[in-house]
């Protein structure tokens, strides 16, 4: 009842204008009329009444007052919202002004009404400028308005990085909403022709290296990024050189926001750290996607977790026959479900509890629904965690990975994608090296199974539960410090999206047996994005908050690496995706060892990393 109240209050008031404006448009029309004839006659009153020329323009002008309402309303005049006016009302005023006097003129013609041959041009402009001044003064009071407003020191002093077309419309909407809490004082451009112009009465005032100077000059608080066809690496250097300002950085999502023709203050956001990564996101072929994954029974073991769901996520959208999630932590499980069925409630779902470790439930949900593809995601992964608990790590990984790789053997699926991690790279955790042995695991089934099998490798996702960024983030909340392991640690970085953009375009290529690897341009020093996420925070690191170097944890490396020596690489279609060829395995052997580390696991041995070293000989625990 209350919205109802509401639409009928807003329509009223629509209304309203409307006939406010047909009535000034009336008016307006007269008076120019009028004063046309007073204009030809030099304002003599005395020399026009000898005329008959003003008894004939009164006679036809109620009949030409409303012909030209309609006329304006035929061409949208009425139904315009002036405030955001533009080329086309300009045209449009233009048209309707000069279809108005025109029909004036032919009735008169038509009547044998005569009027002075000067009368229909000096009426004509000074119709026009009635009706531009009449519906643009809104416009202008605004304006003035607003700007008083944020002159008045309310609104944050604002400067825009770029002064291309995305950066024009960012500008033109924060000056002209009046829900914009900024004040744009100057613009910032690597184009020498436009240093030291105006847009919109804001001026260019330097080029990207001058941003610090330019900031204490105009007593900058926000900028706005708005270069969205720059490159990973050009944004990186320009948020860099923003970083050391000390202001509140924004920017906008990406180019296709300007192809789109969305680019406007809602879409402005918080600069964040992805923004940082010096290389282009991940680009995947959809087409191939969506034919490998329609119509087909998906497995995602693991589906709750951050990799898991988000590929569930974009399967999806993708058409599958049916989609299974396995997890065994069930608020994961039911999370990512009820946001399935809220957004694709026509997915075919099945969202089944259970560990992969158990061999029996993995072989009842294999015979029970058949599934094509596999995505394995199922893992432990947090490296300190499983150092001290190495016979669990190897149950849930190895094991549990060799359970359901099998389980697509015996029940001829059409193939199977493994998520691997860069640790598996000459590793030195216990993590790392259970995660190598699934890489074996995969490349022995490959070796004999009509299955495709495959691995996926990459290295930290930014986002992802227990990782780096949601750390870091908790600490700074908390008011530091903010723990680096070491000042010269490196790690490799993605986003979930693109991971998963990665693992689902391996299974288009997958053939048997490769590792998928992405480029991963170049690695992040973990001091470099503890200090940069305190400066996107707005705070000072070492000043604000502190930063601890606590050492290098067991297991932990100074680098990862993605591929192994003997490995190789080949190209793919896809320019950031190359693939690696594991080295031949010993069946027989390889089997055998795998029978004394599941007894020996199972036992909980101490030296359960004696075991994994005699399968991983790349393997070195003592490694820091």
């Amino acid at each position: 009842m209350k919205n109802k109240k509401s639409e009928k209050a807003v329509n009223m008031k629509k209304l309203s204008r409307q006939i406010l404006l047909i009535i000034s448009d009336i008016i307006l029309f007269s008076l120019s009329s009028f004063l046309a004839l007073l204009l030809r006659f030099e304002f003599s009153i005395t020399e026009l009444t000898q005329y008959e020329f003003l008894d004939h323009v009164l006679m036809l002008l109620p009949l030409t007052a409303v012909l030209t309402v309609v006329i304006f309303a035929l061409l949208g005049l009425y139904s315009s919202l002036w405030e955001f006016a533009g080329e086309a009302e300009i045209y449009r005023i233009i048209l309707s002004c000069s279809f108005s006097v025109v029909l004036q003129t032919a009735l008169q013609f038509m009547s044998g009404l005569t009027v002075p041959r000067s009368f229909v041009f000096i009426h004509f402009l000074l119709f026009l400028i009635f009706t531009f001044v009449l519906r643009f003064s809104y416009r202008f009071l605004r304006y003035r308005r607003d700007t008083r407003k944020k002159s008045s020191g309310a609104a944050r002093r604002t400067m825009i990085v770029g002064a291309g077309d995305a950066g024009a419309t960012i500008l033109r909407e924060l000056q002209r909403s009046s829900f914009s809490k900024s004040r744009v004082v100057c613009l910032i451009d690597d184009d020498d022709s436009k240093i030291g112009k105006y847009m919109f009465d804001v001026p260019v005032a330097g080029k990207t290296e001058d941003i610090p100077e330019v900031c204490l000059k105009y007593d900058i608080e926000d900028i706005v990024f708005a270069i969205p066809a720059a490159s990973a690496k050009r944004k990186k250097e320009i948020l860099s050189i923003c970083q050391k300002t000390g202001c509140t950085l924004k920017t906008l999502p990406g180019i296709y926001q300007l192809v789109n023709g969305e680019v406007n203050i809602q879409k402005i956001r918080k600069v964040e750290i992805e923004d940082l990564l010096a290389r282009e996101s991940i680009k995947v072929n959809l087409d191939e996607i969506v034919g490998y994954v329609n119509d087909r029974v998906v497995l995602v073991t693991g589906g709750g977790g951050s990799i898991g769901s988000e590929l569930c996520r974009q399967i999806a959208d993708h058409g599958p026959r049916k989609l299974i999630i396995f997890d065994i932590y069930e608020n994961n499980a039911y999370a990512i479900q009820q946001e399935l069925n809220r957004k694709n409630p026509d997915l075919d779902l099945v969202v089944l509890i259970g560990s992969v470790r158990d061999k029996k439930r993995v072989d009842s949900i294999f015979e029970t629904y058949k599934p094509d593809i596999i995505f394995h995601a199922a893992a432990h992964k947090h490296v300190p965690l499983m150092e001290n608990s190495p016979n669990e790590s190897i149950k849930n990984n190895v094991f549990g990975t060799f359970n359901v790789a099998s389980a697509a053997d015996r029940y001829k699926a059409e193939s199977f994608i493994l998520i691997s991690t860069d640790k598996a790279v000459n590793p030195t955790n216990i993590m790392g090296a259970s995660k190598r042995i699934c890489e074996m695991i995969i490349c022995n089934f490959a070796n004999h199974s009509h299955t495709k099998y495959a691995c996926v490798r990459f290295g930290n996702v930014l986002g992802s539960n227990g990782s780096v960024i949601p750390l870091f983030k908790e600490q700074i909340k908390n008011g530091g410090p903010v723990t680096v392991t070491h000042k010269d640690i490196i790690r490799y970085f993605m986003t979930i999206p693109e991971a998963v953009s990665l693992v689902l375009q391996a299974g288009a290529y997958a053939k048997d047996g490769e590792i998928f690897v992405l480029d991963m341009g170049e690695p992040v020093r973990i001091d470099d994005l503890a200090r940069n996420m305190i400066k996107l925070s707005g705070f000072e690191p070492d000043v604000d908050i502190p930063i601890e170097y606590t050492g290098l944890r067991p297991g932990e490396k100074l680098f990862e690496e993605l591929l192994l020596s003997e490995e190789g690489l080949e190209k793919t279609p896809n320019d950031l995706i190359f693939i690696g060829h594991l080295e031949s395995i010993d069946k027989e052997k390889f089997e055998e060892k795998l029978a004394w580390l599941e007894a020996a696991c199972e036992s909980n041995s101490e030296d359960i990393r004696k075991f994994v070293m005699d399968i991983v000989p790349t393997y070195n625990p003592r490694k820091a």
